[in-house]
């Protein structure tokens, strides 16, 4: 990965590209730290290091957002609005024929689809903002009056919308994907907030705990071990390409073959899940005491086994959802179709794309049960007791999220650097 990022910084046009990506990030951690007024911000970080808190959906977003929703900064929401509004208009796309025609036409029409989009943002933003200003005034975290909510609402929408749009000129004059190199430096900046508790526990008894960080920072090493394999892993079906004659030349006769990934969908079924099934425990945060919460926190917080069984169902869930609309198998088998390629043994058409999506199934669900299981994993880990041990349900699938961010950019890079060194026929 190191040597591709060197490879690319040779490259002036590609080191420019880097260059700017980089000063976006550092502009975006500098607005994560401006705060909103009007609100107790210390009470709002103390609330936030409650276990009922960082079991609910905004730890969920805490995490997206790094330190900035736990301080209630001006880029508090982060990315979850614009994610949301993503999957939203994918859904749509493919439920809504007009909206399938619009992606189906070219750039024009993908220019519309991203116009839309923003405006679902901008409106998710608002809700989201809302909710979050209604969950610290039940606390007694914010200023009354309907200027102050004014503004709190204002600010914090503007910043998601900001964010957005810092994400897209990434996009547009950097490298990688805007909206994942921001997430990643958001998680990138609470780890250092993960080591001072390691240190914290240290401290205060180093021998007794000192197995247990141990144990965290090797299972941490591992799971980073499997993500970057499981990443990598990919199933080939074999292609063959018929010869044909166009005028005076002979073209096709190549064997080559199909990549099917172990994990299509990436960690998307991760964020999925997570925040689906962190809902009661946000419900119960806002609707705070009753029998409600008592309920919630014996069946849906964390540490409970209906959460682990839930999360690991909905991961699973979400990974065949997610490669269904992603991945069109009979989309995949005309193409193959219409330029003379056939899998050995499998007649062109429909028993193709079957083909196709047996094997496509077949490796969802080894990506899914890993996804799954490593999610799960730390949460495992804590019920030994280990204080240690504990922090990891906070930074399993953190790191999972990183891994994938890491080596999608690393791929992008590397397709760059290639395009430009290409060598052609004159050389």
């Amino acid at each position: 990965m190191f040597k591709v990022f060197g490879n690319a910084w040779k490259v002036p046009e590609l080191r420019k590209r880097m260059l700017f990506t980089l000063l976006v990030i550092v502009v975006y951690r500098l607005g994560a730290n401006i705060l909103v007024p009007f609100i107790d911000h210390e009470a709002v970080n103390t609330m936030f290091q409650s276990e009922a808190v960082q079991g609910s959906v905004f730890g969920y977003f805490s995490m997206l957002a790094g330190d900035a929703f736990s301080n209630a900064t001006l880029f508090a929401l982060g990315v979850s609005p614009y994610i949301t509004a993503s999957i939203v208009i994918q859904l749509l796309t493919i439920a809504i024929p007009a909206l399938e025609r619009l992606a189906k036409s070219g750039p024009e029409g993908e220019a519309k689809i991203s116009k839309i989009t923003r405006y679902v943002t901008v409106a998710l933003a608002i809700i989201t903002s809302y909710g979050y200003y209604a969950t610290l005034k039940s606390q007694g975290m914010v200023e009354k009056g309907w200027f102050q909510a004014i503004v709190i609402i204002a600010c914090h929408t503007a910043g998601a919308s900001l964010v957005m749009w810092i994400g897209e000129r990434i996009d547009e004059k950097g490298i990688g994907n805007g909206i994942s190199l921001i997430l990643f430096a958001n998680i990138i900046s609470s780890i250092r907030q993960l080591f001072g508790r390691m240190i914290e526990i240290l401290k205060m008894d180093f021998w007794g705990e000192f197995a247990g960080v141990l144990g965290a920072l090797v299972m941490e090493l591992a799971i980073i071990t499997l993500v970057v394999f499981f990443s990598n892993s990919e199933r080939r079906l074999a292609v063959q390409y018929a010869k044909r004659q166009v005028g005076r030349k002979m073209y096709g006769g190549a064997n080559t073959f199909l990549p099917i990934r172990i994990m299509m969908g990436g960690v998307m079924p991760v964020i999925f899940a997570s925040s689906i099934v962190s809902l009661p425990a946000t419900l119960a945060l806002i609707f705070n005491g009753g029998k409600f919460e008592a309920f919630v926190k014996q069946w849906f917080s964390s540490s409970s086994p209906v959460y682990v069984i839930l999360m690991f169902i909905l991961i699973i869930a979400f990974a065949y959802f997610y490669t269904a609309i992603s991945f069109n198998t009979v989309e995949v088998a005309n193409n193959l179709k219409k330029n003379g390629g056939t899998i050995l043994g499998y007649r062109p058409g429909l028993p193709t794309a079957a083909y196709i999506k047996k094997v496509v199934n077949r490796t969802t669900l080894i990506g899914a049960l890993f996804l799954a299981f490593m999610s799960i994993f730390p949460i495992l880990m804590s019920w030994t007791g280990s204080t240690a041990l504990s922090m990891l349900i906070y930074g399993g699938t953190s790191v999972i999220i990183l891994v994938d961010v890491a080596l999608e950019t690393a791929r992008d890079v590397e397709s760059e650097t290639t395009m430009r060194h290409y060598k052609g026929f004159l050389e």
